[in-house]
């Protein structure tokens, strides 16, 4: 049931972690990476923050499918889990936060009246009319 648990943690944060490089949120996704491996070893942190730049070159080139990457994210994670359970809060939350902090709403408005549209960004289309 465990292992279970553990197998389903890594692999929603592997999934998450290739998301993140397919966006191109760097930066985010090397404080998360670093957040998670805070439980371990200098080398660990630091083998994996290498393995993160190598895995985003390999990606952005296409020498490396999506399905293999989260696949050793997940071994990886599965195995640091093991070694460092007290990890498993931070590997949760990462495995369950959203990849991208902007939503796309695409939708058609009519807007009639007076006044500033509030909202956030659309797309769309929109059609401004002004009936009394």
């Amino acid at each position: 049931m465990i292992e279970d648990i553990a197998m389903a943690v890594s692999t929603g944060a592997a999934g998450n972690i290739v998301a993140y490089m397919l966006n191109g949120r760097a930066d985010a996704l090397r404080a998360q990476v670093a957040k998670i491996f805070r439980h371990g070893t200098e080398q660990e942190r630091a083998a994996a923050l290498r393995a993160l730049e190598r895995d985003a070159d390999a990606l952005s080139e296409h020498n490396v499918t999506r399905t293999d990457l989260t696949n050793q994210w997940r071994d990886a994670l599965l195995a640091y889990l093991a070694a460092h359970p007290e990890a498993r809060a931070d590997i949760e939350s990462f495995a369950s936060s959203q990849t991208s902090d902007e939503s796309i709403n695409i939708v058609s408005q009519v807007y009639i009246g007076y006044g500033d549209q509030v909202g956030r960004d659309k797309y769309g289309s929109t059609t401004f009319g002004g009936q009394k």
